[in-house]
């Protein structure tokens, strides 16, 4: 059993600047509900595929917590102590200790970086307009440069009418060219306030003499104000800076590595921190577009966009004290993330000078594509793993002998479409709830995912709690689908109200009201601070 960690004791520890990662293996819908502000969510079924990611050296402390009522930490200890993690402790009695101890919960997604954006819209007084305000504007006349900076995939969801998609991570480089010279107003948006708020304000330090605002709550204001979004619209390549724009992106660049300090690494600095990395902690990070990452990037580089590194920077640093090392193409787009990020409080950000092309130009070799992510384990429980093809499945199940097909995916996933008569239990309870559905452990089960994998893994661990008729369906339920077999939508019969997942905002006006509401209540300490 690993040992416990007091809620007394993790405050403290939460508040120093020790190295360890606090870790919350419930669901992210549960996470999304409430949550220790601080930890890092990493559902149960996700653990074999991110901490390795995430928590890159094995004898890091790692703290584990889940809602204090289940054994789930302690399984997700078990999966982490067979990964090599030497240093693992349960917060003792989860988030009913911690809150019985009289330590705050919060609710919702990235909240670190969101608390954040809203620190800048008031310490930095972001100019604001709102939906209505913008629409008189354009009633009067004006027409303005509109600026998505939302990811490509966001965008194409759903964005203003007239919007151009810029994201975040991208404005230094790309802005001067888009302005042209002109000085035509600019109005920044988002899907809500952070990343219209970070962007306006990126503008501004760069010494942007257009009149520029901040569209308030973005995409969902202008739903909540009874307008439509233009959705399906493909993002246009953004096309290469000129070498005016490339200037002035990297003077800006200059200009706050200076104020901030950020170190830039050269490649020899860079190769001596990752012949450190079996006992030091390291994130390397590409932040330039997805293309780009897939032309040619350094090997070991992950890629995360700029503006999605400032905007989920708890999702990417588990480790804060680590060091995170960002790269683009020279210094621009790099400098300006970690300029951010310093912003925020991580204490170890550093640049790589010039990026993948210094890389390149040392004559080292680059990688081409996204290299593939294999979880933790895969192949020992696939060697071990007895696996039916989507027709033996659907001829095992008119035998007239039961046979329990477990969906291990998300309710969503679920819902949308599973095997008929297939059970859902989602992974990170399948231990716990499993006798109930089993008569023993010599009753026939069949698990489903979407693509195998999760089953798969899955499968070892009821092997290991003795369960002996264990097949996983060969390619889940998408090669179930390609080979022409049904699927029934719906919960079937699930009864209870799933958490598992973070209900869609968009479309739904009380969510999005809720939520806007809960983001701006985040500034109410810096407004109250600003009060003379």
């Amino acid at each position: 059993m690993p040992p416990f960690i007091t809620p007394v004791n993790l405050n403290a520890l939460l508040a120093s600047r020790q190295t360890y990662a606090f870790i919350d293996i419930r669901e992210r819908g549960e996470f999304y509900q409430r949550q220790v502000l601080g930890a890092t969510n990493v559902p149960r079924r996700d653990l074999e595929h991110q901490m390795a990611r995430l928590v890159p050296v094995k004898a890091t402390p790692v703290i584990l917590c889940d809602d204090g009522g289940s054994p789930r930490a302690r399984l997700a200890a078990e999966t982490l102590a067979r990964m090599g993690y030497a240093d693992v402790s349960l917060l003792d009695g989860g988030l009913a200790a911690w809150q019985s101890a009289g330590y705050e919960l919060v609710e919702g997604a990235n909240v670190l970086c969101k608390d954040f954006g809203e620190k800048v819209l008031v310490t930095r007084q972001v100019p604001e307009i709102t939906v209505e305000e913008y629409q008189a504007r354009l009633a009067g006349g004006e027409q303005p440069i509109l600026i998505d900076t939302r990811t490509p995939e966001e965008f194409k969801r759903g964005t203003l009418p007239g919007s151009r998609n810029i994201p975040n991570g991208e404005l230094s480089l790309r802005i001067t060219d888009v302005i042209a010279g002109r000085d035509t107003p600019l109005v920044i948006h988002c899907g809500g306030r952070t990343r219209s708020i970070i962007g306006a304000q990126t503008l501004r330090e760069m010494g942007v003499k257009n009149p520029l605002v901040a569209l308030k709550n973005g995409t969902m204001g202008w739903l909540l104000a009874g307008y439509q979004l233009q959705t399906g619209v493909d993002s246009q390549p953004l096309p290469s800076p000129s070498p005016q724009g490339r200037a002035e992106a990297e003077r800006f660049a200059a200009r706050l590595a200076e104020e901030r300090r950020i170190p830039y690494l050269t490649i020899d600095q860079l190769q001596a921190a990752q012949a450190r990395s079996d006992s030091h902690t390291l994130y390397l990070v590409d932040v330039r577009t997805s293309e780009e990452y897939r032309q040619g990037h350094i090997p070991g580089f992950q890629w995360f966009p700029g503006g999605q590194v400032i905007q989920r920077a708890d999702e990417i640093v588990a480790v804060r004290a680590g060091h995170l090392v960002l790269a683009c193409d020279g210094r621009a787009r790099a400098t300006l993330v970690a300029w951010w990020l310093a912003e925020m409080g991580l204490p170890n950000v550093s640049v790589l000078d010039g990026g993948a092309s210094a890389w390149a130009r040392a004559g080292l070799p680059l990688e081409q594509g996204t290299p593939p992510a294999v979880p933790f384990g895969l192949a020992d429980a696939r060697r071990d793993a007895r696996f039916l093809t989507p027709g033996g499945l659907s001829e095992a199940l008119r035998d007239s002998s039961p046979r329990l097909v477990i969906d291990l995916e998300t309710s969503r996933d679920y819902a949308a479409g599973h095997i008929p008569g297939a059970v859902w239990v989602p992974r990170g309870w399948l231990e716990p709830r499993i006798a109930a559905f089993a008569p023993g452990p010599a009753a026939p089960v069949a698990l489903v995912c979407n693509d195998g994998v999760l089953s798969t893994l899955a499968s070892a661990a009821l092997r290991g709690m003795g369960y002996t008729r264990v097949s996983v369906l060969e390619g889940g339920r998408s090669a179930w689908a390609g080979a022409g077999l049904p699927l029934e939508k719906g919960m079937g019969g699930y009864t209870g109200q799933p958490d598992d997942v973070v209900a869609a905002i968009p479309g739904d006006r009380a969510r999005m009201e809720h939520y806007l509401a809960w983001e701006e209540a985040l500034g109410r300490k810096y407004q109250a601070a600003r009060q003379p």
